[in-house]
């Protein structure tokens, strides 16, 4: 145990570096004691519970909630938010989160992959201010995204518009999402319009992506780029229960094999999960099993989702 004097010097120390601001520098100076002895009592202080931090968590933050789903799931990170609804003013939550990621994180020079027809995605873009985050970086449409006439633009308007909030670049994969066979896909995979954004799926910093249930959006619905009503009940019988960019898994996370997935144009599962992150964004009770399957196969390692979804995610066994 410390002597009495020993005891009164590090209270001294520490009030003179915690309470009162003063650098270890100025201590020395002050105190005319070495600075490596300023550091090591200031450690002792520490060991001997003469200093203790008390973080205050403000309402509306779910620090504790967030890492026990990075502890639970090995993420890399996670998001919880206070969504009041579902449906709408969810979508518009969960967008804000995202979009203050993308703000705090990304660097001069990343390689961003995005996917198309996430509504929460589409109100990321929304919700982020402008800045030369990604400086010289490039924003890569890793799903194809045309389709009907009238919602053609929404998807390349999202990888588009997301580059120019952040000062990178847009490479585009103009194509459909779902084509009519494996032949089709194919022969529009060889086209050297698709081959800058094919090759840089490989090299992805970060990717973007939505969580999807078995049952499409309303923005995905009106796109033309789903399966039929026939094509997602064989999934199903399958044991699908999700998808991240039309990869169907089931409730382990594991990738449903069938010929359907010859004819999607996107980034393979493989691929996405070489990325260096791979950000979720999904919430709500209808999404809470693809989540969770989306988790179980670490198809994410970031996730970013309501209070609600996260908290089934916690009560769920493993």
């Amino acid at each position: 145990m410390a002597r009495l004097d020993e005891l009164r010097l590090m209270s001294k120390i520490a009030r003179m570096y915690y309470v009162q601001g003063i650098r270890q520098q100025g201590i020395t100076e002050r105190l005319q004691i070495h600075q490596s002895s300023v550091s090591r009592l200031l450690k002792r202080a520490r060991e001997a519970n003469l200093v203790r931090f008390s973080v205050t968590t403000p309402p509306g933050i779910f620090a504790e909630i967030e890492d026990q789903l990075v502890a639970k799931f090995q993420l890399k990170d996670a998001m919880v938010v206070d969504c009041p609804a579902e449906e709408e003013p969810m979508v518009r939550d969960l967008g804000a989160a995202t979009g203050y990621f993308v703000e705090t994180t990304v660097k001069p020079g990343t390689t961003i992959g995005i996917s198309s027809w996430s509504r929460s995605l589409f109100a990321m873009v929304e919700a982020l201010h402008p800045g030369d985050y990604c400086h010289g970086g490039k924003v890569v449409q890793i799903l194809g995204g045309v389709g009907n006439a009238g919602v053609e633009h929404h998807a390349m308007y999202l990888a588009q518009r997301l580059a120019a909030l952040i000062g990178a670049s847009a490479v585009l994969l103009q194509a459909p999402g779902v084509v009519g066979s494996a032949e089709a896909r194919r022969v529009l995979v060889r086209d050297p319009s698709m081959r800058e954004a094919s090759e840089l799926f490989e090299h992805l910093d970060l990717a973007l992506v939505g969580i999807g249930s078995m049952e499409p959006s309303r923005l995905l619905a009106s796109s033309g780029n789903v399966f039929s009503p026939e094509e997602r009940a064989e999934l199903i019988r399958q044991g699908a229960v999700g998808d991240i960019c039309f990869r169907f898994f089931n409730e382990n996370g594991e990738a449903i094999k069938s010929p359907l997935m010859q004819r999607v144009i996107g980034i393979e599962a493989a691929s996405l999960k070489r990325a260096n992150r791979v950000v979720g964004v999904a919430g709500g009770r209808r999404k809470v099993r693809a989540i969770l399957a989306a988790l179980r196969g670490r198809w994410i390692d970031v996730l970013i989702t309501d209070l609600r979804a996260a908290e089934a995610l916690l009560n769920e066994t493993e």
